[in-house]
């Protein structure tokens, strides 16, 4: 009997991680913690117990690009779908170009179920109170209005948002830009001692 509902286990585990639509698989144990600038360790980990969920309750990620908000976001829902939670992992930009055509022929609320339906809602880059989301920008919230256009809106839209809303701000250069930076310092590195041993020797000009 444990062997079976072991097997049933994995199998729900499965089907949520795949409905979810991660475009990765990320893990907590994979997050450079020594990249950030800054970043409340402890606040994050503690979001790993999943509470927030349970609680109905947000989750906003805020920093500039490069810093791992997607990482963790998608660690997170990774860590739900393992405790059986359903979750739905999507681009912002792309949900409202799905509900755009809905919208116009007035099927708008049977579209948004596939995102309200979840437990847990992640939208990476750019929220619904009646289930947790996970939220990641690399703007501040106090641009969030002047992004969405119609600021009374956006003002109340935001408001109801974030009253039950943990933010986590991470600060730092971007991960991803690493590489390129390290690359250019050695080549500028190559310019300068090409450049001094092109120089002319100056040895026994004063004879």
């Amino acid at each position: 009997m444990q062997g079976e509902y072991e097997l049933r286990r994995q199998r729900l585990i499965q089907r949520r991680i795949k409905e979810a639509r991660f475009p990765v698989i990320k893990t907590l144990e994979q997050f450079r913690w020594d990249w950030p600038k800054k970043i409340n360790r402890l606040a994050v980990q503690n979001l790993f117990r999943l509470n927030f969920v349970r609680d109905k309750a947000n989750v906003i990620l805020l920093g500039t690009v490069g810093l791992g908000k997607s990482h963790l976001a998608s660690a997170l829902g990774y860590a739900a779908c393992q405790a059986g939670l359903a979750v739905r992992f999507a681009n912002a930009i792309n949900v409202i170009n799905e509900l755009s055509a809905p919208q116009k022929e007035g099927r708008l609320k049977r579209q948004l179920h596939q995102y309200l339906r979840p437990e847990l809602l992640i939208l990476d880059e750019v929220g619904y109170e009646n289930r947790s989301t996970i939220m990641t920008s690399n703007r501040p919230l106090e641009e969030w209005s002047k992004l969405l256009g119609d600021v009374p809106t956006a003002g109340a839209i935001l408001d109801r948002f974030l009253h039950h809303a943990q933010t986590i701000a991470i600060t730092g250069r971007s991960y991803r830009l690493k590489d390129v930076a390290t690359v250019a310092g050695k080549e500028d590195k190559n310019r300068k001692s090409k450049s001094q041993s092109d120089e002319p020797s100056t040895a026994g000009a004063a004879s």
